[in-house]
């Protein structure tokens, strides 16, 4: 009787999320590297944006052996420990001098995020880097603001976790 010979071919996942609609597709590419963006399925959006994918985000978590967050999203108690410290700390630092300036700011904001794990989106990028090179914060706010709302969410409430969708789709 003759074998079977059963042939593995690894064909990668990439995860985009769509920030007009707040929602994560999963693509399945050909190439190892995705050569482009995709359209958003629903939307048709051209600005998605590649994130980590959930198995590699769970994986990483259970490697660091982080506590879950509790119910609902919330942070556990450890972590908003961790998050009030470091601002006490930050705080202590702080003359009157710094207060105003926007580089002083923005290095506060960007360790803030780092602490509480808060996901850097392109415009938060793009403004702490304009901060930290002396821009002036209500400028920014202006030219940046309904942008920097629109990629936290479509209501601008932060932290809105996107939802995903079950489909696989060709990039």
């Amino acid at each position: 009787m003759p074998r079977l010979r059963v042939l593995r071919c690894k064909v990668p996942i990439f995860e985009f999320l769509c920030p007009a609609c707040n929602r994560i597709y999963s693509f399945l590419s050909l190439a190892s590297t995705p050569s482009r963006n995709p359209v958003c399925p629903r939307c048709f959006a051209t600005n998605l944006t590649r994130v980590p994918s959930s198995f590699a985000v769970s994986a990483a978590k259970k490697s660091q052996e982080e506590k879950p967050k509790e119910a609902g999203g919330a942070p556990d108690e450890a972590a908003m420990a961790r998050v009030e410290s470091e601002m006490m700390r930050m705080t202590g630092e702080l003359g009157e001098s710094d207060a105003e300036d926007p580089r002083v700011m923005a290095r506060m904001m960007r360790r803030l995020a780092e602490v509480s794990g808060e996901k850097m989106t392109p415009t938060m990028e793009e403004m702490f880097r304009r901060l930290e090179a002396g821009e002036d914060p209500d400028s920014l706010e202006e030219e940046l603001g309904s942008q920097l709302e629109a990629e936290m969410g479509e209501d601008g409430s932060e932290g809105t976790a996107p939802t995903r969708d079950d489909g696989l789709y060709s990039l």
